[in-house]
């Protein structure tokens, strides 16, 4: 019975994990932007202190850990975690981007998501267009996603 209890648990286990490693969190603009016109899904922006900030630690365990935002984001948006480390070693050219889009953005506190269209220009230039943006959202999954979808359908 023991050995039926424990196999089972790792089945289990081994699932939900499959299901969050499923989700690509993309950290190169130019790359997700491209994505995004491709797939003609809009970015979702994830400005956040990931090693030092207590909202977007909780806004990550609440929410996108969870089952139900891994499957709306695979069907509604390209994922961009736009990372302001503390501790953890991060590759200057990101830091670079991250530091642009923070200015773009005039984002001022942590965690903030911006809902984005990225178009191309004639020049070949990409601009982002603000569908708008939030942050936070005590609820769970269900209050975060109506939030989310309430920007996303505008």
């Amino acid at each position: 019975m023991k050995k039926i209890l424990f196999i089972l648990f790792v089945t289990l286990s081994s699932i939900l994990v499959q299901a969050q490693e499923d989700l690509i969190w993309h950290t190169d603009m130019a790359k997700a932007s491209e994505l995004s016109m491709k797939e003609k899904k809009p970015l979702m922006l994830f400005f956040t202190g990931s090693d030092w900030c207590g909202w977007c630690i909780r806004l990550q365990n609440e929410v996108f850990k969870k089952d139900e935002f891994t499957k709306w984001a695979k069907e509604n948006v390209i994922l961009v975690e736009l990372d302001y480390p503390r501790r953890t070693p991060q590759d200057q050219s990101i830091k670079q981007q991250n530091q642009q889009m923070q200015q773009i953005f005039q984002v001022r506190g942590y965690p903030t998501i911006w809902l984005v269209n990225p178009e191309k220009t004639d020049d070949g230039k990409v601009n982002l267009s603000a569908l708008g943006s939030t942050g936070y959202v005590a609820g769970g999954p269900e209050k975060w996603l109506e939030g989310a979808n309430s920007i996303i359908k505008k």
